[in-house]
Protein backbone atom coordinates (compact mmCIF):
# COMPACT_ATOMS: atom_id res chain seq x y z
CA UNK A 1 0.00 0.00 0.00
CA UNK A 2 0.86 3.61 -0.67
CA UNK A 3 -0.58 6.86 0.99
CA UNK A 4 -2.73 6.64 -1.85
CA UNK A 5 -4.03 3.26 -1.84
CA UNK A 6 -2.61 -0.21 -3.25
CA UNK A 7 0.45 0.04 -4.50
CA UNK A 8 0.54 -0.70 -8.84
CA UNK A 9 3.78 -0.85 -10.51
CA UNK A 10 5.43 -1.65 -13.79
CA UNK A 11 6.01 -4.98 -14.00
CA UNK A 12 9.28 -4.09 -15.69
CA UNK A 13 11.16 -2.26 -13.54
CA UNK A 14 8.75 -2.28 -10.56
CA UNK A 15 8.52 1.43 -10.32
CA UNK A 16 4.96 3.16 -9.16
CA UNK A 17 2.30 3.97 -12.00
CA UNK A 18 2.37 7.73 -11.30
CA UNK A 19 1.56 11.05 -12.72
CA UNK A 20 4.72 11.27 -14.32
CA UNK A 21 5.60 7.74 -15.20
CA UNK A 22 1.89 6.69 -16.43
CA UNK A 23 0.68 3.38 -17.53
CA UNK A 24 0.98 2.19 -21.19
CA UNK A 25 -1.86 0.63 -23.26
CA UNK A 26 -0.61 -3.07 -23.61
CA UNK A 27 2.17 -3.08 -20.57
CA UNK A 28 1.79 -5.80 -17.79
CA UNK A 29 1.14 -4.08 -14.26
CA UNK A 30 1.47 -5.84 -10.71
CA UNK A 31 -0.08 -5.12 -7.72
CA UNK A 32 0.12 -5.25 -4.14
CA UNK A 33 -2.95 -6.90 -2.26
CA UNK A 34 -3.92 -8.74 0.97
CA UNK A 35 -6.41 -11.70 1.38
CA UNK A 36 -6.52 -13.54 -1.75
CA UNK A 37 -7.30 -16.60 0.17
CA UNK A 38 -5.15 -19.69 0.17
CA UNK A 39 -2.76 -20.58 -2.02
CA UNK A 40 -1.24 -24.03 -4.17
CA UNK A 41 0.44 -25.60 -3.49
CA UNK A 42 -0.33 -23.83 -0.16
CA UNK A 43 1.45 -22.47 3.25
CA UNK A 44 0.63 -23.20 6.77
CA UNK A 45 -1.75 -19.69 8.21
CA UNK A 46 0.34 -17.10 9.14
CA UNK A 47 4.05 -18.09 7.32
CA UNK A 48 5.56 -16.60 4.93
CA UNK A 49 5.25 -17.59 1.44
CA UNK A 50 8.33 -19.22 0.17
CA UNK A 51 9.98 -18.34 -3.16
CA UNK A 52 9.92 -21.72 -4.85
CA UNK A 53 7.49 -23.11 -5.43
CA UNK A 54 5.20 -20.16 -7.02
CA UNK A 55 1.77 -20.23 -4.40
CA UNK A 56 -0.50 -19.58 -6.62
CA UNK A 57 -4.40 -17.79 -5.59
CA UNK A 58 -6.46 -20.85 -5.11
CA UNK A 59 -9.92 -18.69 -6.02
CA UNK A 60 -10.80 -16.99 -9.14
CA UNK A 61 -9.03 -13.50 -9.55
CA UNK A 62 -9.99 -11.80 -12.69
CA UNK A 63 -8.91 -7.50 -13.15
CA UNK A 64 -11.30 -5.16 -14.82
CA UNK A 65 -10.17 -2.34 -16.55
CA UNK A 66 -12.56 0.78 -17.09
CA UNK A 67 -15.08 -2.33 -16.47
CA UNK A 68 -13.63 -5.06 -19.14
CA UNK A 69 -12.59 -7.76 -18.22
CA UNK A 70 -8.44 -7.91 -19.00
CA UNK A 71 -5.81 -10.75 -18.60
CA UNK A 72 -4.34 -11.88 -15.77
CA UNK A 73 -1.08 -13.20 -16.27
CA UNK A 74 -0.37 -14.18 -12.57
CA UNK A 75 -1.89 -14.39 -8.96
CA UNK A 76 -0.22 -15.50 -6.01
CA UNK A 77 1.73 -15.00 -2.94
CA UNK A 78 4.31 -12.49 -2.48
CA UNK A 79 7.56 -14.67 -1.48
CA UNK A 80 8.43 -13.49 2.11
CA UNK A 81 5.25 -12.12 2.75
CA UNK A 82 2.17 -13.04 5.08
CA UNK A 83 -0.93 -12.58 3.51
CA UNK A 84 0.75 -10.36 0.95
CA UNK A 85 -0.16 -10.77 -3.03
CA UNK A 86 1.17 -10.35 -6.38
CA UNK A 87 -1.13 -10.10 -9.33
CA UNK A 88 0.35 -9.26 -12.88
CA UNK A 89 -2.50 -8.18 -15.31
CA UNK A 90 -1.97 -7.17 -18.88
CA UNK A 91 -3.67 -3.19 -19.95
CA UNK A 92 -6.22 -3.52 -22.76
CA UNK A 93 -3.83 -2.45 -26.11
CA UNK A 94 -7.25 -0.27 -26.67
CA UNK A 95 -6.93 1.43 -23.52
CA UNK A 96 -7.45 5.16 -23.68
CA UNK A 97 -5.24 7.60 -22.58
CA UNK A 98 -6.52 9.67 -19.54
CA UNK A 99 -7.67 7.66 -16.03
CA UNK A 100 -7.79 4.11 -15.91
CA UNK A 101 -10.05 2.48 -13.54
CA UNK A 102 -9.15 -1.05 -12.27
CA UNK A 103 -10.83 -3.41 -9.61
CA UNK A 104 -9.62 -6.76 -8.78
CA UNK A 105 -11.83 -9.64 -7.91
CA UNK A 106 -10.98 -12.59 -5.96
CA UNK A 107 -13.19 -15.58 -4.75
CA UNK A 108 -16.13 -13.70 -6.59
CA UNK A 109 -15.66 -10.74 -4.03
CA UNK A 110 -14.82 -7.23 -5.71
CA UNK A 111 -12.52 -4.90 -4.34
CA UNK A 112 -12.69 -1.31 -4.45
CA UNK A 113 -11.95 0.38 -7.59
CA UNK A 114 -8.25 1.61 -8.23
CA UNK A 115 -7.64 4.88 -10.54
CA UNK A 116 -4.30 5.47 -11.84
CA UNK A 117 -2.90 7.34 -15.06
CA UNK A 118 -2.32 5.92 -18.62
CA UNK A 119 -0.44 7.29 -20.70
Amino acid sequence: MTAAGPAVVHASDFTLVTAAKPAKAGEILSLFANGLGPTRPGVDFGQPFPSSPPQTVNSPVDVTVNGTPTEVLYAGGYPGAVDGYQVNFRVPANATPGTLTFRLTAGFIPGGAVTIPLQ
